[in-house]
């Protein structure tokens, strides 16, 4: 009796492949990954997007209630309704006449690049070397630095000022962005957590290579960390340019060009107030404040994508 071998046609799988299928038939299909958060109907999707439209009407409210009271006349600065009765849109030449809001803006915008750009370098150098060496004490350390957040802002003003006055730069724009050298902890936080989640084999493929240390830094971990970069100066930035308590203390202005913009619109306020003699034109104080707050609308509408890329980084490590 001939035996005979069969051998498999073009469109017959092969007994390898048929082996391999065999598990895999009797595997149930998989489920298409959901987004966390994101709602199974479209009733949910509905009621989702209107407390998301709802939240952000309620945050927007005082910028729009800001921008009608720029418009208004000065007995209908306090009313309550958003569009004005009369549009004076003269206000604003009377503001950029009577004030020196540009002046204001560019000592304002200097000393903020030189804070936010001094604490976004210094924290990162120190956030690498936290996420990257082993030495002993390396936690002890971290763990003070991290319990540095829990002093309020009141307990070191004192022994700051008196630290500054010693080195005789009171009055200068130094104690105002000086002390960012030394980093935050807060931001050396932030960017060691983002230095932890690198891939390790790239360091060790860099050093091997024979990059320094400051290779590592400023060739890898630096245009890696773009998105968490651009966090800590945005928000530096943005503490910087609101901060009207360091400008008081730090800052003996000579005339009121050199204030800077937070200290221009308290100076504006009583200027225009009745107790100092004014005749109560708080529209002119909703023009400057309108008008100083454009340059950070402008920076977080450009770094609105690094700021959004920085958080989800943030978000899938956690």
């Amino acid at each position: 009796m001939a035996i005979t071998q069969q051998t498999p046609g073009v469109g017959d799988p092969t007994p390898e492949l048929a082996a391999a299928a065999a598990p895999a038939a009797g595997r149930r299909p998989r489920r298409a990954r959901r987004r966390i958060g994101t709602p199974k109907t479209v009733a949910g999707r509905v009621v989702l997007a209107a407390v998301s439209t709802g939240f952000a009407l309620l945050f927007l409210y005082p910028f729009a209630w800001l921008l009608a009271a720029s418009f208004k006349p000065r007995g209908e600065v306090f009313d309550n309704r958003l569009i004005p009765q009369t549009f004076v849109p003269e206000n604003y030449a009377e503001v950029w006449n009577q004030l020196p809001l540009l002046s204001w803006m560019f000592t304002s915008v200097a000393i903020a690049l030189l804070a936010a750009t001094a604490v976004s370098i210094s924290s990162s150098i120190v956030a690498f070397g936290f996420a990257y060496f082993s030495f002993p004490g390396r936690k002890l350390l971290f763990g003070l630095v991290l319990a540095t957040m829990m002093l309020p802002g009141a307990v070191t003003m004192i022994p700051v000022y008196l630290i500054w006055k010693e080195t005789g730069l009171l009055g200068t724009w130094v104690p105002l962005w000086g002390a960012n050298l030394f980093g935050s902890a807060f931001y050396i936080f932030l960017q060691r957590q983002f230095f932890l989640g690198l891939p390790r084999e790239l360091f060790e493929a860099a050093r091997i290579d024979g990059a320094s240390y400051w290779g590592l830094f400023w060739r890898i971990a630096m245009p890696l960390s773009v998105p968490s970069f651009v966090i800590v100066f945005l928000f530096e930035f943005q503490a910087s340019w609101n901060n009207l308590q360091a400008a008081l203390i730090y800052l003996n202005a000579g005339s009121v060009d050199e204030f800077t913009a937070p200290l221009g619109i308290a100076y504006a306020m009583t200027k225009y107030s009745p107790t100092a003699g004014g005749q109560g034109d708080y529209q002119y104080v909703m023009v400057a404040s309108l008008i100083v707050t454009l340059p950070m609308l402008i920076l977080f509408a450009f770094g609105q994508r690094y700021f959004i890329e920085g958080v989800a980084t943030q978000g899938r490590k956690g």
